[in-house]
């Protein structure tokens, strides 16, 4: 048995369990495991031991079995029988198949229980020479035993308690960085935050409060690895989730969102109660809900739409704030042709295709966005390249045209059986056009890049122009926001100038006026005051280089 201390083992044992969060019954069972094992490396594998701990004594006792025999006859388990003239010899009254239980007592410090025994018992149990020792690698043993197992307890209790919070959010504080993966301090495990979850520009130091999503929580040999995520897009709809009560309750649904991490995201909602505004749940009072959100995802942009079961309407909505002419639905290769006028292509497609990208992934349609204008110069040209083919009337171009086909080039390459179900085509006369649309061809291909220059050509000379040169209509288009469907409205409400919207103080005016809102009259006057901030940069770079210019008529 282990020798008491000052403190108590039973005492001990309770602590680690309270302490640790694990079973005190457990580290009993394994203390008890590890004693036995050690008797046995100690006195012989093959003796029939057993442990047992004593709350009251806070020891561990080893008891021996001996099974009293004719005759011993196993020469390997000898050491567990003894003959029951052997023990009749020593006064004990047994018969054949009895079994007896000796306590194995310690000779460490000569103790007087293990003395005895031997002069009892010591030919019998065969201890005499392996007692001394046995006590202080007993306590070793259980000791090494004991603290693998509680790890080996507290890695299971740590796995089985964060495997259910798996696409929970979790709160943490950031403790060092290995290999750029950051390590999150969740109070009774750690986590990590790999580089590939963490959001561009967000840096966090020792000390840092640390909020993510529970990507995965693996069970690994060294222990539970939990991997968060700040870059998920679920971390944004579980962040709603949290700060507005109508998507808890379920009376708000988010049926999609798409994110790009650090720089903007937009989510459709819906809602099950006509009397509940879906959006207006999620921006909160004065934005505050929303703005709960942004605060949390370091400033990251958030477009809040409303969802529609008619997939136009719902795209149009996530292309917001930009304003949609008309859509053209391909179901067949579910794709849309969405028509914008020419002053809010731009802010269509987004910085670097940043806003139709993440509409595309709020949808999932296949967009392909153009200006007024390209369509007017793409229709122009279909009307000459399949205008040229015999037997394509002007009606029939119109047919080709609403069917998809865009020039001679996709005649040439259909199936004649497409082409011999459009409405209003000889079916006869097939061979001849898709033998034409082949000749055409190369002149075909010769003007689309000649209409590419033209277009490029504009695009440099719109740049070029000097602010100066612009009337204060194509310095207000320019404005994100603002565009010729609405800058009448702007222009009627006394906002002729850039300069007008930008000092206007009161944006419940300039929202009821134009017509737009308050949300957005705040976004147009922020897009007015970085139009000023451009546009006098601009200003400057061009007078510059017009000063470097030599005078007309001086030579170069």
């Amino acid at each position: 048995m282990i020798p008491q201390s000052s403190v108590r083992l039973d005492d001990v044992l309770t602590q680690v369990a309270k302490d640790k969060g694990i079973d005190k019954s457990i580290l009993v069972a394994t203390l008890e495991d590890a004693m036995k094992t050690a008797a046995k490396k100690h006195f012989g594998q093959d003796r029939n031991l057993e442990a047992k701990f004593e709350a009251d004594k806070g020891v561990v006792e080893i008891f021996q079995a001996i099974q009293v025999v004719e005759k011993v006859e196993d020469p390997i388990q000898a050491v567990n029988q003894i003959t029951t003239d052997q023990a009749q010899s020593r006064g004990m009254e047994v018969q054949p198949g009895d079994e007896l239980v000796f306590q194995i007592f310690y000779r460490d410090e000569d103790a007087a229980e293990a003395k005895a025994q031997d002069e009892q018992y010591g030919d019998i149990l065969g201890l005499k020479t392996f007692r001394r020792g046995f006590g202080r690698i007993a306590a070793q043993t259980a000791k090494q035993v004991l603290l693998q197992r509680t790890r080996d307890v507290e890695r299971e209790n740590v796995y089985n308690e964060y495997k259910d919070r798996k696409a929970e959010i979790v709160t943490g504080i950031a403790r060092r960085l290995e290999r750029g993966n950051l390590i999150v301090d969740l109070g009774r495990a750690e986590a990590v935050l790999p580089v590939r979850e963490q959001v561009p520009r967000e840096v966090y130091r020792p000390g840092d409060r640390v909020q993510a999503f529970v990507l995965d929580v693996l069970r690994e040999a060294k222990g539970p690895q939990i991997i968060l995520s700040r870059a998920s897009v679920n971390l944004l709809t579980k962040l709603f989730e949290m700060e507005v009560p109508e998507i808890a309750e379920g009376i708000v649904v988010i049926e999609a969102a798409a994110r790009e991490p650090g720089r903007r995201s937009k989510i459709a909602v819906s809602s099950r109660d006509g009397d509940v505004d879906p959006v207006g749940a999620c921006v909160g009072i004065k934005g505050s809900r929303v703005q709960a959100v942004v605060q949390e995802l370091r400033g990251e942009k958030i477009d809040i739409v409303e969802f529609d079961e008619d997939p136009a309407r719902f795209v149009c909505a996530a292309l917001a704030p930009a304003e949609v002419s008309r859509v053209i639905i391909d179901e067949a290769n579910h794709a849309m042709e969405i028509i914008v006028p020419d002053d809010q292509l731009s802010l269509a497609i987004g910085r670097s295709g940043q806003n139709v990208r993440l509409a595309w992934q709020l949808t999932g349609w296949k967009l392909d966005i153009n200006s007024e204008s390209r369509v007017k110069e793409m229709r122009e040209f279909a009307s000459r390249s399949l205008g040229s083919l015999p037997g394509v009337s002007e009606m029939l171009v119109e047919t080709l045209y609403a069917h998809g086909f865009r020039m001679a080039k996709d005649v040439a390459d259909a199936n004649p059986e497409v082409l011999s179900q459009i409405p209003g085509l000889d079916a006869a006369r097939i061979p001849a056009m898709q033998e034409a649309a082949r000749a055409r061809l190369v002149s075909d291909a010769a003007e689309l890049a000649e209409l590419e220059k033209e277009r490029e050509a504009r695009r440099l000379e719109e740049q070029r122009k000097h602010p100066d040169q612009l009337t204060q209509d194509e310095r207000l288009i320019r404005v994100t926001g603002i565009g010729s469907s609405n800058l009448q409205a702007f222009k009627l409400s006394g906002y002729t100038t850039v300069e007008d919207v930008v000092k206007e103080v009161d944006l419940t005016r300039l929202g009821n006026v134009a017509g737009i809102g308050i949300k957005k009259a705040r976004q147009v006057k922020s897009a007015a005051e970085r139009y000023l901030q451009e546009e006098a940069k601009k200003r400057a770079e061009l007078d510059a280089l017009k000063g470097k210019l030599p005078e007309s008529g001086a030579p170069l």
